[in-house]
């Protein structure tokens, strides 16, 4: 969603001008800032009820859910940071700043383009459901996939209405209905399946309600955005204007191309897991394994998706910080201090994404035993958890380069990966069963990540600062052998099999890491001084001392 709002910051200064420019920056931050944050709050929400969810439905409860789960999230990127931005950059491109007739036209086309979408995808999902379930080797998600294919024809009109407010720089509805989707969903999800199963329901009818309440979450963030919008004094009526001195098929043209560059490239995360969906439990089956072990083992491989996301949240808030002043630098034509700014944003995610990879391979067993119930799947989990630093990558380098102006490349290396996945894994799945699964994910994304910067490097915007990386080389050893040698000595004296112990230890082992990793960063000066000051942790505390 980061590198979403860069777009959209972007696209509000551009074409402005210079007696207006500071005041659309001031206001395009501000905008920026509260996206940012109702990103990182429904992300870790996103994230962290996952862990309770499985503890109620168990493994074959968590495989039945993150099975469907791809196609309803796609929704919810769609509504949330795909086509609100493409709605907003279309309106920037042909709107921004012109008659009402002319805004008024470009929604009403493009609430017509979304709806289409909308209604396909839903009816495709529905008609379908019992084929893809099939494909999928599972004939009794049928249900499942049925109910996730209602979220899209709630898709158009949020979008439409979340895209029109941040076409007038208002951000604050889409925060605030981001932040109350996710809330409302997580509670449902939560309330649902925990009564569910205390009831007797199985664990199929268990995923039913789970996805019904996400839908009732959805239709939260539209229940607020109508009210917004009706509160609203600044109000773009959806209506067919003729006369309108803009032509049609250039907004089609728009729409068709931002719809794939800004939306294909925001869903980089739920196609991966998608692929995943449609042939990981498949393959296994294939290959010999027993349908309710193959079930459990699926869904013991997903507990890996919210240590990613999480991950990545953590790794890529503070390089994505960054980015505007890159945008803002390259509005300037200041080319001297994009390229600082490229190298810091990219050191910054290459510190945090490695040090939460490293982390967490250090403590992924007493963690699996903390989050999950037992240690079950911990090597495949290890083998996964290297994903974290190139999904950070990823993010941090479309970020970069769609702050630049380059949006296709994202695009295309997103569509790369998600065919060398789905490939990978009917080479892999077969020989190394669900570690091969780890193993494509982890090469998909190191792909993608190695496309893009590809692509930077031959526009100029290399990484200047190799020397740093045997730093934080030496860094990560030292984090992982002290916590490692902490974990042992430990496990002297408590099971880390129980819970609570393996609770203890985590948090003992997090702590302390962090500690060493960055006192070891500081210390071996992996950050000029100058560099510390734009990262904003370090910022505030300076501010504070003053």
């Amino acid at each position: 969603m980061e590198y979403d709002i860069i777009l959209l910051v972007c696209g509000i200064l551009r074409g402005e001008g210079m007696d207006v420019q500071k005041n659309s920056m001031r206001l395009a931050m501000q905008g920026a800032v509260i996206l940012t944050v109702a990103g990182l709050i429904t992300k870790i929400l996103s994230a962290a009820y996952r862990v309770p969810y499985q503890n109620i439905v168990g493994d074959i409860g968590f495989y039945i859910y993150q099975q469907v789960y791809p196609f309803y999230g796609m929704s919810v990127v769609l509504a949330t940071s795909g086509f609100p931005v493409m709605i907003s950059k279309v309106m920037t491109d042909y709107g921004y700043g012109k008659s009402a007739q002319i805004r008024s036209k470009i929604m009403t086309i493009t609430f017509i383009y979304i709806s289409i979408i909308g209604i396909i995808l839903c009816s495709f999902l529905y008609i379908y459901s019992d084929n893809i379930a099939i494909f999928m080797g599972d004939s009794h998600l049928t249900a499942l996939i049925q109910v996730s294919s209602i979220a899209f024809l709630i898709v158009p009109i949020v979008s439409i209405l979340r895209g029109n407010f941040q076409s007038e720089q208002n951000m604050q509805p889409t925060a605030v209905s981001q932040v109350i989707e996710q809330g409302v969903r997580v509670s449902f999800i939560l309330i649902c399946s925990y009564f569910m199963v205390n009831a007797g329901y199985n664990l199929y009818d268990a995923g039913v309600g789970a996805l019904a309440g996400s839908i009732i979450g959805s239709i939260g963030a539209l229940i607020i955005l109508v009210g917004f919008w009706n509160n609203s004094k600044h109000q773009s009526s959806l209506r067919w204007n003729v006369s309108a001195p803009i032509r049609t098929w250039k907004i089609l043209y728009s729409l068709l191309k931002y719809s794939w560059t800004i939306c294909l490239s925001s869903l980089l995360l739920i196609l991966i897991q998608l692929v995943d969906a449609l042939n990981l439990y498949y393959l296994l089956v294939d290959g010999g394994m027993g349908e309710v072990l193959a079930k459990e083992t699926k869904g013991i491989y997903d507990r890996g998706q919210p240590l990613i996301q999480l991950g990545t949240v953590v790794a890529t808030s503070l390089a994505l910080s960054l980015v505007p002043v890159i945008a803002t630098a390259k509005l300037q034509n200041n080319l001297h201090h994009i390229h600082e700014k490229v190298n810091l944003s990219l050191k910054v995610c290459i510190v945090i994404g490695a040090g939460a990879t490293a982390g967490l391979l250090a403590i992924m067993k007493p963690t699996n035993v903390m989050l999950f119930t037992n240690s079950s799947g911990s090597e495949t989990l290890m083998v996964l958890s290297v994903s974290i630093l190139f999904t950070s990558l990823c993010l941090t380098i479309f970020a970069i380069l769609q702050g630049l102006g380059y949006i296709f490349v994202p695009a295309f290396s997103v569509f790369v990966g998600v065919i060398l996945k789905y490939i990978l894994n009917y080479l892999l799945i077969p020989e190394y069963e669900v570690v091969g699964a780890a193993l494509s994910t982890v090469l998909s994304y190191g792909i993608v990540a190695l496309l893009s910067f590809f692509y930077m490097y031959l526009k100029g915007y290399t990484f200047e600062e190799k020397k740093c990386l045997s730093k934080i080389g030496f860094a990560l050893v030292l984090m992982i052998s002290i916590v490692t040698i902490l974990l042992k000595v430990v496990g002297l004296f408590i099971d880390l099999d129980q819970r609570l112990y393996a609770t203890i230890a985590s948090l003992l082992g997090v702590l302390l890491g962090g500690i060493v990793y960055g006192w070891s960063i500081l210390k071996l000066n992996v950050f000029s001084n100058e560099e510390l000051r734009y990262i904003p942790i370090i910022k505030k505390l300076t501010k504070e001392k003053k």
